[in-house]
């Protein structure tokens, strides 16, 4: 079992979405999240004034998977969320040692 961890652009996540129901994926955690990679941060207008940040918003989307579809997975989240510009985000994939369904108690890939 992967776990699929993908910093993305906020604007994104509708595309990625739709890629991952297009690969079969039945869930997924979406949280808002801030940082900074090769860019730096952004300067931004504010009333006139402009001034710098160094955390830029984006969105961690985590999907855990069968190893068997994670490359699909992680196809789908790259074309989606990718615009050719700098700071489309990153992908990682984790190994998961166990799942368990709280609800029913089922173990590993049918708690997917």
């Amino acid at each position: 079992m992967k776990l699929v961890v993908a910093i993305i652009k906020p604007f994104k996540l509708d595309e990625v979405r739709e890629a991952l129901s297009g690969v079969g994926v039945a869930g997924m955690t979406v949280t808002e999240v801030k940082g900074f990679g090769r860019q730096k941060g952004q300067t931004e207008i504010y009333r006139g004034a402009e001034y710098s940040t160094n955390m830029v918003p984006k969105l961690k989307v985590e999907v855990a998977c069968s190893a068997a579809v994670c490359a699909r997975v992680v196809e789908a989240i790259q074309q989606a969320a990718n615009t050719g510009s700098i700071g489309d985000g990153k992908i990682f994939v984790l190994g998961i040692d166990q799942a368990v369904r709280i609800r029913t108690g089922e173990t590993d890939e049918t708690a997917l």
